[in-house]
């Protein structure tokens, strides 16, 4: 076995969440280079190891025993950002809120959204992330989606990118994404922006260890949030995880958590809202490793 450049064994994993829970994954990689990030994925494929790609770790939930495979983070050429015009071109791992903020500062608009979303652009296009009725397909002109087998550059339609959904597969990867933005007066730019984060300040936890929304809202009736406070479920705790006081649709690390405690609370709060509302609510938190909600 070759192991390329750059790989490190037993890398823990809760440096990458912001939930902090979680095991060691058996490889990680940091590519800074599209060569680099091909030959992380081919030794991933020729050792027959699963793979998952981690951005900001802000809606992952890893495994107390962690991940027998790859995890890889996008870094370096691979998570720039570069104004042309009306466009940007992001690397899949740059930070959507730095994207927001490159746009504003230019008097670009369409992705003021994104200052709510504490991801990549990558992970973004992956789930398609949205927040204040804004999503990434709105913006999304191209994406360059690699694999161990070669490249594919397609547009939302061809990644069917639906409501917190596409077509990127696990041993896919999101390596550039091109956003196509409208010019606008600065400072209404930033006016938007600016009551955008009023309203997450306002309507989410701020300082507490939490990933994001942990369930998807229903198509029809309540949001998440309202079904789970309903259900008397604010502040509910099971060992170190707290159901957000904030919140209804956000948990909390209290400081010792362990993901089977949060994957116990998710849990709960499912089987609280199927049995009070007859609503079968859909987690949009990923999982990682052999962990299951019960």
């Amino acid at each position: 076995m070759v192991v390329p450049d750059g790989l490190e064994q037993s890398f823990p994993l809760s440096r990458l969440t912001t939930i902090g829970t979680g095991g060691p994954a058996r490889w990680f990689a940091r590519p800074t280079s599209m060569q680099l990030l091909v030959s992380a994925l081919r030794f991933a494929e020729e050792e027959g190891l699963p793979l998952a790609v981690v951005g900001l770790g802000s809606n992952l939930l890893v495994a107390d025993a962690g991940f027998e495979g790859l995890v890889v983070r996008l870094d370096g050429s691979l998570a720039t950002i570069e104004l042309d015009g009306e466009h940007a071109i992001c690397g899949g791992g740059a930070s959507l809120a730095a994207v927001v903020r490159r746009a504003t500062d230019s008097g670009l608009s369409g992705i003021e959204f994104g200052c709510a979303i504490p991801g990549t652009v990558g992970g973004a296009v992956r789930m398609n992330a949205g927040a204040y009725g804004g999503e990434l397909r709105d913006v999304l002109i191209e994406a360059l989606v690699v694999s161990a087998d070669g490249v594919r550059r397609h547009g939302p339609d061809e990644l069917e990118m639906t409501y917190r959904h596409s077509n990127v597969a696990p041993g896919e990867v999101v390596a550039v994404a091109l956003l196509g933005l409208s010019p606008a007066p600065i400072e209404r730019v930033r006016a938007t922006v600016k009551a955008m984060q009023a309203r997450r300040t306002a309507a989410q936890p701020r300082k507490a260890r939490t990933f994001g929304s942990v369930f998807k809202n229903p198509d029809e009736g309540p949001g998440a949030g309202e079904l789970l406070e309903a259900c008397g479920l604010k502040g509910h705790v099971i060992g170190g995880a707290q159901i957000s006081t904030v919140h209804a649709n956000f948990i909390e690390n209290l400081g010792d958590a362990t993901s089977a405690d949060v994957a116990a609370l998710i849990g709960e709060g499912r089987r609280r809202v199927r049995e009070q509302f007859g609503v079968e609510l859909e987690h949009e938190v990923e999982l990682l490793g052999p962990i299951a909600i019960p």
